[in-house]
């Protein structure tokens, strides 16, 4: 028996009594794609069992099984013992499985109280009982040290305000065992800290945690069981006290990734792009600047990463370049020409692209197939005449998968049948797909394991040395430090720093505004 298989048997023999949900034997499969391959995987009574793996890894695919979202192809789920079969997630809901998906599934017409209870509303004398709804809402919502009112429409919120309505949503089931996918992908620091204190809370009254997350050091904080998963199969388990985040890497993907260096070799070309004393207001308020008075310069070929805080203004000054968000004051030029008053679509045909932070709700239709999200943005340099060639946009669209590494069994493939990193590669392969001067990046990595991080990163340092300029915005320091030639740190919707390759964690930190934890 391999040290893999090993650890894995551990796992499914070891406090068995403790075990409240369990699949054995899983097998799934799309077609001619194994997304499982046999894995056994425990749920232990009231700790964190935190899953890890690389994106396409069949994370996601093994929570959907346990929460009644699809049934496994082979294989059985067991509930305290029993075997047990979800045909929904009611079901499954039910039965005390809730699960926080990694691709939001809010309705955004609706306000925060209808989202909560949609499906299951408290039922009155005369009807749903809203005041009693609107009541529990809030009470969720101080749970999660989150002023939000819950008349407010989702689609007013923030991305991250979005997920706490989430979280709120499945912490209001009272569920025994609450599956959490990548639940802090858009949450602030202050954010992720109250999560881990409920988390910590349900724990310590019996709930069970499955928790999935691509920021390892994160996760690391709050799991009591680790549990890798690589191509359909479980390579590892081990408790939190014997691991630590190389042993993490070295089981997701084999080998130490890093992200990479600033590409070398090469000179910067003229300003690709210039920014000068650009003012966004707040839509919310929009006597309150959100950006005040920023300007900036990219050359061609010059890595800039954009880094702060929730609300620094990272995002609307990204939005506000690409022309989705409307300047107060300012211009953009674009090698020279001002763009300012262009539309998107215009900006993007001169050669000024944008990567979405929110890839579903803005990056991506989801009603179209790998391919077809490919060249959406591109589909104007296919026509022939009046006509779309076919053969073209298959070449376009084999180039773009094989370019950028999309894990996927071919362009046919429905969007939705992707990893959540591999949607976002689409993402960004749709933008490479139009020739771009300059490239803007939300939050690239959001959503993305450490080895497809490695892979986006060496993406554009490649694209680089050809000449592109790249902005890319982050939340964590560790990714400024990495392929940018220049590092920009935003606070407050001011320019606050800026430095070189050279910086450390701690001088980037603190031009932030954050505080800088020990052992950072």
């Amino acid at each position: 028996m391999s040290a893999a298989a090993s650890e894995e048997a551990t796992q499914t023999t070891t406090g068995s009594d403790d075990v409240v949900l369990a699949a054995r034997n899983v097998v799934k499969t799309y077609g001619g794609v194994h997304a499982l391959k046999g894995v056994n995987f425990d749920i232990r009574r009231g700790t964190v069992t935190t899953l890890f793996g690389e994106n396409g890894a069949g994370k996601s695919t093994l929570m959907k099984i346990l929460s009644g979202v699809e049934q496994p192809t082979s294989g059985e789920i067991r509930l305290d013992g029993e075997p047990v079969t979800f045909d929904s997630t009611v079901e499954a809901r039910d039965r005390g499985v809730s699960i926080i998906h990694q691709e939001l599934s809010l309705a955004p017409n609706l306000n925060v109280r209808d989202n909560i209870f949609m499906g299951r509303e408290i039922q009155g004398r005369s009807g749903v009982d809203y005041a009693e709804e609107s009541r529990q809402t809030r009470q969720l919502l101080e749970r999660l040290e989150e002023e939000i009112d819950p008349l407010t429409p989702v689609a007013d919120l923030r991305l991250g305000q979005q997920q706490i309505v989430e979280i709120a949503r499945a912490l209001s089931v009272d569920a025994r065992i609450l599956i959490m996918d990548e639940p802090t992908s858009a949450l602030s620091a202050s954010e992720v800290r109250v999560l881990f204190k409920v988390i910590r809370d349900l724990t310590s009254s019996g709930v069970s945690i499955v928790y999935i997350s691509h920021h390892l050091e994160e996760a690391l904080q709050v799991t009591d069981h680790a549990v890798v998963l690589r191509d359909g199969n479980i390579t590892a388990v081990a408790e939190a006290k014997d691991i630590d985040l190389d042993w993490i890497v070295r089981h997701m993907v084999g080998e130490h990734y890093d992200l990479g260096q600033p590409p070398t070799g090469y000179d910067f070309g003229e300003p690709a792009l210039s920014l000068e004393h650009l003012s966004i207001a707040d839509p919310d308020n929009p006597q309150r600047l959100v950006v005040d008075d920023v300007s900036l310069e990219v050359k061609a070929g010059e890595i800039v990463c954009l880094y702060g805080l929730m609300g620094a203004g990272r995002t609307e000054l990204l939005e506000s370049v690409a022309g989705r968000v409307p300047l107060v004051d300012g211009k953009v030029r674009l090698q020279g020409r001002e763009v300012s008053r262009l539309s998107i679509a215009d900006r993007i045909a001169a050669g000024l692209c944008l990567v979405p932070e929110d890839r579903q709700r803005d990056g991506l239709v989801q009603t179209m197939t790998v391919g077809r999200n490919l060249t959406l943005a591109s589909v104007g340099s296919m026509l022939k005449g009046m006509f779309l060639s076919r053969g073209l946009e298959r070449q376009r669209v084999t180039d773009a998968i094989r370019d950028v590494h999309v894990k996927t069994s071919g362009g046919s493939a429905p969007i939705g049948s992707l990893s959540g990193g591999n949607q976002q590669k689409v993402v960004i392969g749709k933008m490479f797909a139009t020739d771009p001067t300059v490239i803007l990046l939300d939050e690239p990595s959001r959503g993305i394991d450490v080895g497809a991080k490695a892979e986006v990163f060496h993406l554009l340092a490649e694209r680089a040395k050809s000449g592109l300029a790249v902005v890319y915005s982050t939340s964590e320091v560790g990714e400024c430090l990495s392929i940018a030639h220049r590092i920009v740190v935003m606070r407050r919707g001011r320019i606050s720093a800026e430095f070189d390759a050279t910086a450390t964690k701690e001088q980037i930190m603190a031009a932030s505004g954050e505080s800088v934890v020990a052992g950072n």
